[in-house]
C-alpha cells in the first residue's frame, strides 16, 4: 500500500554526505515511501539556520542533523520540539561510545573529516594516477599501481577506479581486447591484479547504450561483433580463462554496485598482501596505508570457480 509523503529534512554544517550516506541507507529498507529531502548543508551561522528553521516550518517533518556549534544545535532543536516534528543528531551516540572507549572528549570541530591533510592530497594523487592510467593507457606506470583491473569493455573498470581513487588508492585498468597482448607489465605484477566480469545479455545492453549515445546507426550497431552474442559471449570466457591462467581472481559486477564492486577490490587487495607478508619481508605495505580497508575475507571467487 502506498505510503503517505513525508518531508525529512537534512541539516549538517558540513557537505551533508555523512547524512545522505544513512538516509539512503535506510529509507532502502521501505518499499513504496516517497520521501521529500530537503538537504542543507554548510549550516555555519545563524542565518543560515533561520533558511533552515524557516523550510522547516513551511514543510514540517522529521530532522536528522550533524552541527557541531551547541548554539545552532538548541535553537534548532526548539524549533523542532514547538512544531511536534522529531529532531535527531545522528553521530551523538557513536560520540558518546566512542568517548567512552577512548576516554577523551571529541574535540568540537566542524567538517572534521575535510581537512587538506595528507591523506586529502593522496586521494588527490590517486585521482590524477586513474586519469593517467585510464583504459590502457600510460602501461608504462602501472608498476605505480596499488591494483590493477581487467576486463571486458564496458565491463565498468573505469568507475570503480575512481571510486577506489578517492579512497586513495591508485587503481589502474587496462582493457582485454581480442587479439591484443596484455601489456609487458602484467607479465609479473607487483600490485594485485583483479579481473571484472559480466553477463553477456547485461554487457550488450551496455554496449548498445554507448553506441546509441556515440551516435552509430542501426546497420553499425545490428553487425558489429561489439554487440553481437555470440562474440560477445566469447569475449567475455576469452577474459575469463586468461585471468584463471594467470591466477587472478574475477569479480562478477553484473548484479553489483560499484560500492559492492570496489569493496571486494579491498577485500582482494588485503588477501593478497597478507600473502605477500608471509612470503617475506620484501613484500609490498598493506593497502591501509593508502586508504583501504580491512575485511572480514575476499567474497569473489577465482575466475575458474565462477559458474
Amino acid at each position: 500500500m502506498s505510503q503517505r509523503a513525508i518531508n525529512l529534512h537534512l541539516v549538517s554544517d558540513s557537505t551533508g554526505e555523512t547524512l545522505n550516506s544513512i538516509a539512503r541507507a535506510t529509507l532502502a529498507r521501505f518499499e513504496d515511501h516517497h520521501v521529500v529531502h530537503h538537504r542543507w548543508s554548510l549550516i555555519r551561522s545563524r542565518l543560515q539556520l533561520d533558511r533552515v528553521l524557516e523550510g522547516l516550518q513551511h514543510e514540517p517533518g522529521p530532522v536528522l542533523f550533524t552541527l557541531v556549534d551547541r548554539s545552532l544545535r538548541h535553537a534548532l532543536e526548539e524549533v523542532c520540539e514547538r512544531l511536534g516534528v522529531p529532531c535527531l543528531s545522528v553521530l551523538d551516540q557513536v560520540m558518546d561510545l566512542l568517548q567512552g572507549q577512548i576516554g577523551a572528549q571529541a574535540k568540537e570541530k566542524r567538517a572534521a573529516q575535510h581537512v587538506m591533510d595528507a591523506d586529502y592530497f593522496r586521494r588527490i594523487d590517486a585521482m590524477h594516477f586513474v586519469l593517467a592510467h585510464d583504459d590502457g593507457q600510460g602501461t608504462a606506470g602501472i608498476h605505480e599501481a596499488e591494483v590493477c583491473l581487467v576486463g571486458v569493455s564496458r565491463s565498468s573498470k573505469t568507475p570503480t577506479c575512481f571510486y577506489l581513487a578517492n579512497r586513495g588508492i591508485k587503481a589502474a585498468n587496462v582493457p582485454i581486447v581480442p587479439g591484443a597482448p596484455l601489456p609487458p607489465e602484467l607479465e609479473t605484477p607487483r600490485c594485485p591484479v583483479v579481473g571484472l566480469t559480466i553477463e553477456a545479455a547485461a554487457l550488450i545492453e551496455i554496449r548498445r547504450h554507448r553506441l546509441r549515445l556515440i551516435g552509430a546507426d542501426g546497420v553499425r550497431q545490428s553487425t558489429t561483433d561489439y554487440i553481437d552474442p555470440d562474440s560477445v559471449k566469447a569475449e567475455i570466457l576469452a577474459a575469463r580463462r586468461l585471468c584463471t591462467a594467470r591466477g587472478w581472481p574475477v569479480i562478477d559486477v553484473t548484479r553489483r554496485s560499484i560500492e559492492e564492486t570496489a569493496a571486494t577490490v579491498l577485500q582482494l587487495m588485503e588477501a593478497w598482501h597478507m600473502r605477500r607478508n608471509q612470503e617475506g619481508p620484501q613484500a609490498t605495505p598493506p593497502p591501509g596505508q593508502n586508504g583501504g580497508q580491512g575485511s572480514g575475507g575476499a567474497v569473489a571467487q577465482p575466475a575458474g570457480q565462477r559458474a
